[in-house]
């Protein structure tokens, strides 16, 4: 069985400075393929790749800003050199921005239009646009990719509190759906990864007291995820592995796997 067997293949990972993109990097690269481990935190960066070549595996760190063409672009130029044309790229780049959230003292109408263009900007622009513009358009050129997008559960059903991040995740999953429309002609594969709730430095102060113990938010989402727990990084690997796979998942695009504990499928 070598269905997951991604030896020779490359992998472009935009967020692999952050818990999750950091993990799926991980995982492609112990599945065989070399990965770039593209991000802004250049020391975050470095300690990915040291951690992935302690593991056996082949990767390089390429500083780059999601929401900058230009920035996108060298970076693909210098993997292109340093490590061969990329098949595999996983745009995790996103996140929550504090001054986007509605809190008692800010309400929805009360967010700042800059500060709202910033944070869509970085989860749909930086999220999927830009990155698929400079690497999509050359695995279109050369015939061959697997291309797979974050999600969140807050594309699906708008959560409180993040409103910016919910519509432009929302976004994402809608731009997905066309480019993998668009793009299967050109055997580009085009799915998406919804997570559920993962705990991270961005959503911890959410999530926990400072003494550790959960906040209110934290059992609200425990109630409504019918496994009653957080997920861990490790546990999108598989998910990322089947898609990114062309042995395994060949004919499969347009897609998104749920990997949120059951946490879509709960009502009343």
């Amino acid at each position: 069985m070598k269905l997951f067997d991604l030896s020779g293949e490359v992998a472009v990972v935009i967020g692999a400075t952050g818990v999750l993109g950091g993990a799926l990097a991980e995982g492609l690269a112990e599945a065989g393929a070399s990965v770039a481990v593209v991000g802004r935190n250049e020391e975050r960066g470095h300690a990915r790749v040291k951690s992935v070549q302690a593991k056996g595996g082949q990767a390089a760190f390429f500083s780059a800003n999601a929401v900058s063409r230009c920035s996108l672009a060298e970076a693909h130029d210098k993997l292109n050199s340093t490590l061969g044309a990329p098949t595999i790229l996983v745009n995790a780049a996103g996140g929550v921005d504090s001054k986007v959230m509605v809190t008692p003292e800010r309400s929805f109408e009360k967010i700042a239009l800059e500060d709202w263009q910033a944070n869509f900007d970085l989860n749909l622009v930086g999220g999927v646009l830009l990155p698929c513009h400079e690497f999509g358009s050359a695995m279109t050129r050369r015939g061959k990719g697997s291309i797979i997008n974050i999600a969140s559960v807050s594309a699906h059903l708008p959560l409180s509190r993040v409103v910016s991040y919910s519509a432009a995740k929302a976004a994402l999953l809608n731009l997905s759906l066309f480019l993998a429309r668009e793009w299967a002609p050109q055997n580009v594969r085009m799915n998406t990864i919804t997570p559920g709730f993962f705990p991270s430095e961005q959503n911890r102060k959410l999530l926990f007291h400072e003494d550790g113990s959960p906040t209110a938010r934290t059992k609200s989402i425990w109630a409504h995820t019918p496994m009653g727990r957080f997920g861990q990084a490790h546990e999108l690997i598989g998910a990322c592995l089947f898609l990114a796979s062309h042995q395994a998942s060949s004919f499969v695009t347009g897609t998104d796997i749920r990997v949120d504990g059951g946490f879509l499928c709960q009502t009343i």
